[in-house]
């Protein structure tokens, strides 16, 4: 019988008891605790932390600073401040979802309220036996939206290996619960096989990875370094692909998930073109909830030519 594709399930090896792993494996505790929070009380720890990464100073409050002064150049000194403070009181909730999405019960996850649009356009893809790569961007709870839709439809994920060995087995294998598979982001061969055969992929492509495969394409009008992948895995697999946007609701609402209508000729023959044709996608998205996006990550760190990084 032919393997499935994918990264297996790894196994506790003697080498993760070690006295030198005890540390990662109490904030593993940490987060398996968090993870079993009822949503309301998730929401108010989450809102607690985020209090605390806006009040102290950080090189990241500086780079998410730097990035909302090049993308919202038309809001003045006190909007882009304003929207600086939302973004990092957005990081605490980021920190109790991520907890949730990975290691939250069943029960738990089908406990947050939800609301899906668009989910025919998935569907009709999946009963025609084609391929689909859900595209979206880095927000603050992708790892919990992530978990949402796969309740509903059989979807994997991309992914990239955490430094800490005991992080990088409790959280694959915690993803592996509820993902169909779960695909390094250098297995490519692995990744198209998987699409080939009708399988449901999500995948962000909006972070500079300082990879090879990768194109400058505007985003918010700025040339940004971006992986070229979205082009190729379609071309190489034939998969459709959806526009897959997920916000939270304020109020302790939940989360709103929208699945856009496939790319019509998608993939063109150009890979720049149609780079940034899914930057435009995202950035669309980041204006519907700029406060949610990870504004942290250095999105503009590699620069064309000799201009320098804003950070």
């Amino acid at each position: 019988m032919a393997s499935m594709p994918g990264t297996p399930s790894p196994p506790l090896t003697r080498s993760l008891l070690a006295p030198r792993q005890w540390p990662a494996w109490l904030g593993v505790g940490a987060i398996w605790l968090i993870g079993q929070l009822p949503y309301p009380a998730l929401l108010w720890l989450g809102r607690r932390l985020g209090a605390l990464v806006r009040s102290v100073p950080s090189a990241r409050r500086r780079v998410a600073e730097a990035n909302i002064a090049l993308c919202f150049p038309d809001l003045d000194a006190d909007a882009q401040a304003a929207l600086v403070d939302r973004n990092l009181r957005d990081i605490g909730l980021m920190l109790v979802e991520f907890a949730q999405g990975w290691m939250g019960s069943d029960r738990r996850i089908a406990q947050i309220p939800l609301r899906i649009e668009g989910l025919e356009h998935l569907q009709a893809a999946r009963a025609e036996g084609q391929g689909v790569l859900l595209v979206g961007g880095h927000f603050s709870h992708l790892e919990l939206c992530g978990r949402l839709v796969s309740q509903r439809v059989g979807i994997a994920g991309m992914y990239r290996k955490m430094d800490s060995a005991v992080f990088e087995w409790a959280v694959l294998r915690a993803r592996l619960r509820y993902a169909t598979a779960m695909f390094d982001k250098d297995d490519i061969r692995g990744t198209i096989k998987y699409l080939r055969g009708g399988g449901t992929l999500w995948y962000a492509p909006d972070q500079d990875m300082r990879s090879k495969d990768t194109v400058f394409a505007p985003f918010f009008g700025i040339p940004a370094a971006t992986l070229t992948a979205t082009h190729h895995l379609a071309r190489m697999s034939g998969a459709r692909v959806i526009p897959f946007f997920h916000r939270r609701l304020p109020d302790g609402q939940g989360y709103a998930l929208r699945l856009g209508a496939p790319l019509q000729d998608f993939p063109g023959p150009d890979a720049v073109a149609d780079t940034a044709r899914i930057n435009a996608c995202i950035e669309q998205m980041v204006r519907d909830a700029p406060e949610q996006y990870l504004w942290v990550h250095k999105r503009f760190k590699t620069r064309p030519g000799n201009e320098p990084a804003p950070y």
